[in-house]
């Protein structure tokens, strides 16, 4: 059986996601949903891809559409989510979930209702240089007493991955803080019982904080300091320094480096060193296997838990 996915988003993440499926034996991409019909449809051709769309409402009326994967702009995730499991399809959701903890609580809610599978972008989950962690922690050879994140960009514009100019506004919190949030937890196996959050000014423009700092604290113990900024001229990303019991390892994206900066080779930790195409490969197993993928919506939903906290903490 192909399962036969339509991708919404058409952006830098949208081409990530198609070229990791390529690689994917039993997938199948056969619409893309785009906000402008001529770019989209030379993502289309590029791919060879049949159906071409700017309305998502069109490609869930397809019945032999299974999946759906949304790359779409943040304030849509949930609503969005929500519409594809009404029409009876799978979903995977880039990250964030909502832009709010009440709409990811609802799609949570859809989920456990309809059986679907449904699953965030929680890529770091993924990677091979968090995975190879993981399993250390899994196995009782490390265990995290710190964890120092920074999540650099230069971004005083809507720009989007690759440059382009993007319809919509980012967001430190409900966004990029959303991959450490739930990573910090997940890598402890710990919930996280304390946060606090500082920001600075806000843009006159942009009308968010450029510029974040955030502590969080899981129940085990383990502690996480997380910098955030659109303000970044110097290396762009965001980079993880594991302080643990027993070893310090640095990651960034799918490379991993000791504390003495000597890099690990992380290549036999899964399938492909690609974290999007081995997120998409979980997904896709999920929905053949009938189970809960691993960043399903109700794992994830403890993140945005916190992340409301941190809002009303900075709005207060």
């Amino acid at each position: 059986m192909t399962i036969k996915v339509a991708l919404a988003g058409a952006g830098a993440f949208g081409i990530k996601h198609i070229e990791g499926i390529r690689n994917i034996d039993g997938v199948e991409v056969v619409s893309v949903i785009g906000r402008e019909l001529d770019k989209t449809k030379e993502v289309a051709a590029k791919f060879g891809i049949g159906h071409v769309t700017t309305e998502l409402s069109e490609s869930l009326a397809l019945k032999e559409v299974d999946a759906v994967i949304l790359c779409t702009p943040t304030q849509m995730h949930a609503a969005q989510a929500i519409a594809c499991m009404k029409a009876g399809k799978h979903v995977q959701v880039e990250i964030p979930l909502a832009d709010s903890l009440k709409d990811a609580q609802e799609v949570v809610a859809l989920q456990k209702q309809t059986g679907l599978v449904a699953m965030c972008g929680h890529t770091r989950r993924f990677n091979p240089s968090h995975q190879f962690v993981h399993k250390k922690i899994a196995a009782g050879e490390f265990n995290i007493q710190q964890m120092d994140v920074q999540t650099y960009f230069f971004r005083r514009t809507n720009m989007n991955a690759l440059g382009q100019a993007r319809s919509w506004t980012d967001h430190l919190l409900w966004h990029h803080a959303a991959h450490t949030v739930d990573l910090f937890a997940y890598q402890c196996g710990s919930p996280i019982v304390k946060a606090n959050a500082v920001q600075g000014p806000i843009h006159p423009a942009l009308g968010i904080a450029m510029d974040m700092s955030i502590q969080l604290k899981a129940a085990n113990g383990a502690i996480c300091t997380l910098s955030l900024s659109f303000n970044n001229e110097g290396p762009l990303g965001t980079f993880f320094r594991y302080i643990g019991d027993t070893a310090t390892y640095i990651a960034r994206y799918d490379d991993l480096f000791n504390g003495k900066e000597e890099k690990i080779d992380v290549s036999k930790v899964d399938v492909s060193m690609n974290g999007i195409e081995l997120q998409d490969r979980e997904f896709f197993a999920a929905i053949k296997e009938g189970r809960e993928p691993n960043s399903s919506v109700a794992q994830v939903l403890p993140c945005y838990q916190v992340l409301h906290g941190l809002e009303q903490q900075l709005k207060a």
